[in-house]
């Protein structure tokens, strides 16, 4: 009886202990796998939630301004569009009503330089960034009648396509914006 209590006490052999050690690390390597995969996930979902704030903030408050250019209760004949380029755009509104366009802060410039990646906005303090990560910004113009334009006396309403984020973490969005001071022909 003694000699069967000794081999049930003998413990695992050499083979069955490298067997679990290699199911172990298989298991191991799996999740690590699955953990890895979770984190790049996660990355892209975060990147993009970002450029996505990122280009809806900056159409918000290009399209609000937009709405506003050539604002002119003295009735001083103003502008409200001064420069219509393709990533470029300027414009201007008496918000005081003093029949002057005060270049600190009533008239305003959005670009994105080429070579760079920041959309700026200039409102007579230097050009400030107000997204990063632009990989595309683009501004159509259209006269009353809806047709396309490049003079800025005619421009009734603008497009403006914004394209931002990180390879594969990207948003891209779009607003058709009316002047509401902009001139009938």
């Amino acid at each position: 009886m003694g000699g069967r209590r000794e081999q049930e006490q003998a413990g695992h052999s050499l083979v069955e202990v490298l067997i679990a050690t290699a199911v172990m690390a298989l298991l191991m390597a799996a999740t690590l796998s699955i953990l890895q995969s979770g984190l790049a996930a996660s990355g892209w979902g975060s990147g993009r939630v970002e450029a996505q704030q990122a280009v809806r903030a900056a159409l918000e408050r290009m399209a609000r301004e937009l709405r506003e250019a050539g604002y002119d209760p003295a009735s001083a004949g103003l502008e409200a569009v001064v420069v219509a380029e393709p990533a470029r755009i300027v414009f201007q509104g008496d918000l005081n009503g003093n029949g002057v366009i005060d270049p600190t802060h009533e008239r305003v410039t959005y670009v994105l330089r080429a070579g760079e990646n920041t959309l700026r906005r200039d409102a007579g303090g230097g050009a400030q960034p107000i997204a990063d990560g632009v990989r595309r910004f683009t501004l159509a113009y259209f006269d009353d009648h809806g047709l396309s334009t490049t003079d800025p006396a005619r421009i009734a309403s603008v497009r403006i396509e914004l394209e931002a984020g990180k390879t594969r973490a990207e948003a891209t969005m779009a607003t058709h914006v009316m002047l509401r001071n902009a001139p009938i022909w």
